[in-house]
């Protein structure tokens, strides 16, 4: 299998990697369209590739997985608790989403203040510390008092949400086998989804059910946190960081190095982060310009009830569970691009069942476009880490993703301002509008965004992420630094230790 992938892609990523550096602009423009071709060889079996995964790279997953998923479960808290938390400070709707606002502008913090700790630091201790902040103030919203309080707490939870999601990528892809990165990729995506199912169903459980009411699902959202501590604590670093360290540790000047790596990603890459959070605005906009007043559509344009709005939800994220996987499955195949390109397409075809079919038979379409949405948005995170520097993989993931979440933020009010253009006849005392209306048009116009995003952008499908293979770390730390990069760090992905140390004899005789 391994043998077959590599020859599907024959040094596609270093191809890549080096064409915006050799490359005047017109040349670069010219291989935009060429470069979409896929592989033409025949599609790997899935369950194979999952078996190429070790018991530690599986671990590392779902560590990763689990984790992800509590990090959406803690951010849809607030959203499902609204109006409990409204009559709770005696406040509007509007002042209690500020709570939901305020977690978006602030993950952008987190995420760069965790991004450089984990990459400079390593994956574990931050991942743990990030943990430990959820315990405390998700424990801390639910003993808030008064609505200073419950607004200042959840400032700094969008510190704590914003510091995880890059190092979930990098623990579950860094050692993962290079033909399996595509659906791992997808699978670990989806976690955001499985989060926001799993917070509808204790939600409906823990909600209004005690004398302490919205307050147990706050409470209970500070526990699983200490069993993914637990489990995070039994791993060791990932192999493809160990080797990093090792090399940082060789030049005798570890923090003088990771400067330098900084200053060597900086400037040879400035306009490719740049672009990575172009990138993600437009992939938060498709998802939250098809989501978030989704659910308000469907009640005050096509008089859903609470029950059939719940339904329709939860099928539109089993269809968001399963195309991430499915696509990110694709993505090896075919490539990272045009896998995005293919999903906008196909989820632009599908918006006119999907906001303008007034009956229930809106299930289909529902499932069908949110399959496109976050089929697209499981390529993301393999994606984003080939696109990555080496050094600074955690950071740049982390922040490139909240950047473009804080970009998007405003896309609810958008639609709703937009939305209230366009008045229907009343239902009693209900105003209604066509936000259906809007999220077509809207959605169109992101769709058409990311396509011409991902057509302009690079493509580093395959590329290694040991540090052998780090152009930069060898600028920064030099020759004789690489040398011991694979020296007394363990097993590679999936080598016995006999092999690991005649690899790493072979390296050092070269």
């Amino acid at each position: 299998m391994s043998l077959e992938h590599d020859r599907a892609y024959p040094a596609s990523a270093e191809v890549e990697e080096n064409q915006p550096h050799h490359m005047s602009i017109s040349q670069y423009i010219a291989t935009r369209i060429p470069t979409l071709k896929p592989p033409m060889h025949k599609a790997p079996n899935p369950f194979k590739l999952l078996a190429l995964l070790n018991t530690q790279q599986w671990l590392f997953f779902l560590v990763a997985f689990i984790a992800w998923s509590w990090d959406a479960f803690d951010f849809f808290t607030v959203s499902l608790t609204v109006e409990d938390l409204a009559e709770e400070f005696d406040r509007s709707k509007a002042d209690i989403t500020w709570g939901i606002t305020l977690v978006l502008m602030l993950r952008s913090v987190g995420s760069a203040i965790f991004g450089i700790l984990s990459d400079r630091y390593g994956r574990k201790w931050p991942f743990v510390a990030n943990n430990v902040l959820f315990i405390i103030l998700e424990l801390a919203t639910g003993f808030c008092d008064t609505y200073e309080s419950f607004l200042g707490v959840r400032a700094l939870f969008g510190i704590a949400m914003g510091g995880l999601y890059g190092n979930a990528a990098a623990t579950a892809l860094e050692d993962c086998p290079e033909a399996a990165r595509g659906i791992i990729s997808g699978m670990l995506q989806q976690g955001y989804a499985f989060g926001y199912l799993l917070a509808v169903v204790f939600a409906r459980g823990l909600v209004n059910t005690t004398s302490h009411g919205w307050r147990p699902l706050f409470w209970f959202g500070a526990c699983p946190p200490v069993l993914i501590i637990i489990f995070r604590l039994c791993l060791p670093e990932t192999h493809a960081y160990r080797e990093r360290k090792r090399v940082r540790e060789a030049g005798h000047h570890v923090g003088k190095t990771f400067v330098a790596e900084g200053k060597v990603a900086l400037r040879k890459h400035w306009l490719l982060l740049a672009y990575m959070v172009l990138l993600m605005a437009g992939f938060n906009f498709m998802s939250h310009g098809s989501q978030d007043i989704y659910p308000v559509m469907l009640q005050n344009q096509y008089n859903f009830s609470a029950d059939a709005v719940t339904v329709t939800q939860v099928v539109a994220n089993l269809g968001a569970m399963t195309g991430g996987t499915i696509v990110g499955y694709c993505s090896q195949i075919f490539g990272r691009r045009i896998s995005i390109m293919a999903m906008c397409v196909v989820g632009g075809a599908l918006l006119y069942p999907y906001t303008f079919v007034s009956d229930t038979r809106i299930i289909a379409p529902a499932f069908f476009e949110q399959f496109c949405v976050q089929g697209a948005w499981g390529v993301v995170p393999i994606h984003l880490m080939e696109l990555s520097p080496g050094s600074f993989r955690t950071f740049v993931v982390g922040t490139s993703y909240q950047l473009g979440n804080l970009v998007s933020s405003a896309s609810s009010t958008i639609e709703a301002t937009i939305g209230e253009r366009f008045p229907l006849p009343p239902k009693g005392d209900v105003k209604r509008y066509q936000y259906g209306k809007v999220i077509c048009i809207f959605m169109g116009c992101v769709y058409a965004y990311v396509i011409v995003l991902a057509l302009v952008g690079p493509e580093y499908l395959g590329r290694k992420f040991d540090v052998g293979h780090d152009h930069d770390m060898q600028e920064a730390a030099g020759r004789d630094a690489m040398a011991f990069a694979h020296d007394e760090v363990g097993p590679a992905r999936g080598q016995s230790v006999d092999e690991e140390k005649a690899d790493a004899a072979e390296r050092r005789e070269k």
